[in-house]
């Protein structure tokens, strides 16, 4: 790839450039090496997304002497720049990772490509009902480490201004490192949208997440409803603020608190927010005795004990 990473391409067509190498089709080591004709051309990736001018997006595979087969790109003026070296991963017949010998030259996706947009994040987020989610990242200078992400890919989880207002008493318990922590685990260093949410569920890192503390969540779906456990709260995606590539911000119904801050909820049988508001106290907080409960219990053992010895008394007098 030095080839390739030497011309100080732009982002965004380095994007085009490695969309060139993805076939939209299925070509393991035998198929290849018993192309049709000797040779086909297949679409690629640069092709079904639109970015390719004309049939730029394709690419020359033919069958070569002493059993080669070439790659080249389809407005490379017939050259076949690559050739195949070896199969690495062959899953029949839904994806194919092979091995070539050299990156596709191709004009049209080489071609410099305009950046997005400017996207201001804050000025987003003000407009669309999260104007106190983007206060709270400018006074404590979160929106910085936001926008260092922002052109290789952001996705955001915003909680809406009355949710945000609910928690400022809570909020401004914490000391300001833990602020900071807690804003920046509402952002993922990757372009996250609703499909690849739903494909890609589990354990994610933040931009909270560092060598020490994990700031991690996990994402899940049930139906059609995406859910991010961080095992204190389960918040739910309501909606979406803004989607444009490299950006995508969505609405949440709760404050995300990470377990590094905050107590986790402990397992139960069926799910209870009440459980996830008395999780709500600093995890370096000391838990409250509860007597009440202690006492509670201790009444309740006893009247269990009278009400079996009362039912053995019954069951021996019928039995007399």
């Amino acid at each position: 790839m030095s080839s390739l990473l030497s011309r100080h391409f732009s982002l965004y067509t380095l994007k085009n450039i490695l969309s060139l190498h993805v076939i939209v089709d299925y070509f393991g080591s035998k198929k290849l090496h018993h192309i049709s004709k000797r040779t086909t051309l297949a679409s690629t990736m640069f092709q079904a997304t639109g970015s390719a001018p004309g049939t730029s997006g394709f690419i020359n595979i033919t069958n070569l002497k002493g059993g080669k087969v070439g790659f080249g790109a389809e407005d490379n003026e017939g050259k076949l720049d690559a050739t195949f070296v070896k199969s690495v991963k062959e899953i029949p017949y839904n994806i194919s990772v092979i091995q070539i010998s050299h990156p596709l030259d191709s004009a049209e996706a080489e071609a410099p490509t305009a950046p997005p947009s400017d996207l201001n994040l804050i000025e987003i987020m003000s407009k669309q009902g999260c104007k106190a989610f983007a206060d709270l990242l400018k006074a404590t200078g979160a929106d910085k480490t936001f926008n260092q992400n922002l052109d290789a890919g952001l996705t955001v989880f915003c909680p809406t201004d009355r949710i945000v207002k609910d928690f400022m008493p809570k909020y401004k318990n914490l000391t300001a490192s833990k602020k900071k922590s807690l804003l920046l685990y509402h952002g993922i260093p990757v372009y996250m949208n609703m499909q690849l949410l739903k494909t890609n569920t589990g354990t994610m890192n933040t931009l909270a997440t560092d060598g020490v503390n994990n700031f991690d969540f996990t994402v899940d779906k049930e139906d059609e409803v995406v859910t991010l456990d961080t095992a204190v709260v389960t918040a739910k995606i309501t909606g979406i603020v803004k989607d444009e590539e490299p950006l995508i911000v969505y609405s949440i119904n709760k404050v995300l608190l990470p377990k590094e801050i905050y107590k986790p909820v402990e397992a139960v049988s069926a799910p209870d927010e009440d459980a996830e508001a008395d999780a709500d106290a600093p995890a370096d907080s000391e838990p409250a005795d509860d007597q009440t409960a202690d006492d509670d219990n201790g009444v309740q053992g006893l009247w269990g004990k009278r009400l079996v010895m009362m039912a053995l008394s019954l069951c021996i007098g019928v039995l007399m």
